[in-house]
């Protein structure tokens, strides 16, 4: 049986400067069902995620470019209105550098690969990304409400006091798993079992990062955090106060 994705075209965005290392993936990719266009600087990037149609399902983005680098690429994705700004990013970076991946992360990107990477470890984290994306709500119900924040699984929103608040498709994922889980302490194993798809970085800490993020984006004083506390040792916990 295939493992392929059901969709068996599904649009790729490659923003990569190095030609023949991007004329490379996209041959690996379309073995597996992907259409890939490339574009060789952030500025041409920007535009033919903005002008294409149908839009990238995903963004494949190299750290280094020639003009624009790609955390600047990064912000000005995710300041585009809303559908747009949604746009799973995959973030190519340089071998061995951990603070690029963790300000890439910061930044807005989803996941990250090292280079040089292996074309199917490549393949393996767009379908995660993809799965993470795709992948319908296990709870009943479509919103989980605590005081002021309200989480919309359906429509994969979060607001506080009714203000949207921008997270990324992991991001998201993350903190639905953690509320659907309120009172629970759970390790970063354990959260990244919750999320389907992240089997990859079983021990990866970048999910620090992530938790870091949502805090800013859904907590009065993130310095002071009251609805995802960190267990020292063990993980995380969502905590069930209403405000």
């Amino acid at each position: 049986m295939s493992d392929k994705l059901p969709d068996m075209s599904q649009p790729l965005l490659m923003i990569e400067d190095d030609a023949r290392l991007a004329s490379m993936v996209s041959e690996y990719l379309a073995q597996s069902g992907f259409a890939v266009t490339v574009a060789g600087s952030g500025e041409e990037g920007l535009a033919q995620l903005q002008s294409a149609n149908p839009a990238p399902q995903l963004l494949i983005l190299d750290l280094m470019l020639p003009d624009l680098d790609g955390l600047e690429v990064c912000r000005r994705v995710r300041a585009l209105p809303s559908g747009l700004a949604q746009t799973p990013i995959l973030m190519l970076t340089a071998k061995g550098d951990p603070m690029d991946r963790v300000i890439g992360l910061e930044m807005g990107a989803d996941d990250y690969l090292a280079k040089p990477f292996e074309p199917r470890e490549l393949l393996a984290r767009i379908r995660a990304v993809l799965r993470r994306r795709s992948a319908p709500s296990t709870t009943s119900g479509n919103q989980l409400r605590f005081g002021s924040l309200a989480i919309d699984r359906d429509a994969r929103t979060v607001t506080v006091n009714g203000q949207a608040c921008e997270l990324t498709s992991y991001q998201f994922d993350l903190l639905a798993a953690l509320a659907e889980r309120a009172g629970r302490v759970l390790t970063r194993d354990q959260i990244m079992e919750a999320v389907r798809g992240r089997e990859l970085e079983a021990f990866d800490r970048s999910i620090d990062v992530h938790m870091g993020r949502i805090r800013a984006a859904i907590e009065a004083d993130p310095k002071t955090p009251k609805r995802i506390l960190t267990v020292r040792g063990v993980g995380y916990v969502f905590a069930r106060q209403q405000d």
